[in-house]
């Protein structure tokens, strides 16, 4: 199974295509469709939720770094090109911040195979609250929430509003079923409903958060949206980079930023 061409990300073109199709409740289409099988999120609701320009998802690991997938950049160096839009749901919103880039840390080690995180850093902080990782397997069960502007359905358009849904938890046995030795167990993280399909991200939510809430009941960071076999079909689960597995690799580089 050919990993890379299942990663949740949208080619340079059709984010352009995407960009004009993000209509309000009410146009052409009905009121926007979830993160495949969820709802709209609420202003405010995730306030750690970025929008990348190239078309992926991350989430503020810092008020001036951003967490995502390193599938969603090109290698490690200076990058003004991208573009983070946050503290919005709505994208077209006049209330939305928006700062450049000035760096690019993808995995070391990163080739197409695992290890499927990044760091981006911004010109400047953004004065929202942050997102922390988990660095223990504690919370690596239960049920978990999606959130991203992708696209509601396989080969759909990325969305105006942010959607998000929740996905069970699926066991690394389960997961290796569906996927073989292109899961990577101990690395990766698998949810959503095996049986049943109807819920998951999809392409244009790549590098966007997966989550939960942790023993004191504030948000904690398990996983890292990053790839799958088409979205929300029955028996192919969502795989997601593990971050507890590299949240000390994630901490070390945030630092030397």
């Amino acid at each position: 199974m050919a990993r890379r061409l299942l990663q949740r990300t949208l080619a340079a073109g059709a984010v352009a295509l995407a960009a004009l199709s993000l209509q309000p409740a009410g146009a052409a289409q009905a009121a926007p469709q979830p993160v495949v099988g969820g709802v709209r999120a609420a202003q405010g609701e995730f306030p750690w939720m970025v929008r990348l320009s190239m078309g992926c998802g991350g989430a503020l690991y810092t008020q001036q770094i951003v967490l995502t997938a390193a599938h969603c950049v090109s290698r490690t160096g200076a990058n003004t090109s991208i573009t983070a839009t946050a503290g919005v749901v709505d994208l077209n919103s006049p209330s939305a911040i928006k700062v450049r880039s000035t760096y690019v840390l993808q995995a070391p080690g990163y080739d197409g195979n695992g290890k499927d995180w990044a760091l981006i850093k911004l010109a400047r902080p953004i004065n929202l609250p942050t997102l922390k990782i988990a660095d223990t397997t504690a919370y690596n069960n239960g049920t978990f929430t999606v959130a991203g502007w992708g696209a509601t359905r396989e080969g759909g358009a990325q969305q105006r509003y942010l959607l998000k849904a929740d996905v069970p938890f699926v066991s690394d046995a389960a997961c290796a079923g569906a996927y073989g030795s292109s899961l990577i167990q101990g690395e990766e993280i698998c949810a959503g409903r095996l049986d049943t399909g109807g819920v998951d991200t999809c392409q244009g939510d790549s590098g966007g958060p997966m989550f939960r809430r942790d023993n004191a009941g504030a948000w904690i960071q398990v996983g890292i949206t990053s790839w799958g076999e088409g979205c929300a079909r029955a028996g192919y689960p969502g795989v997601y980079t593990e971050v507890s597995t590299f949240a000390t690799a994630i901490r070390s580089a945030a630092a030397g930023l």
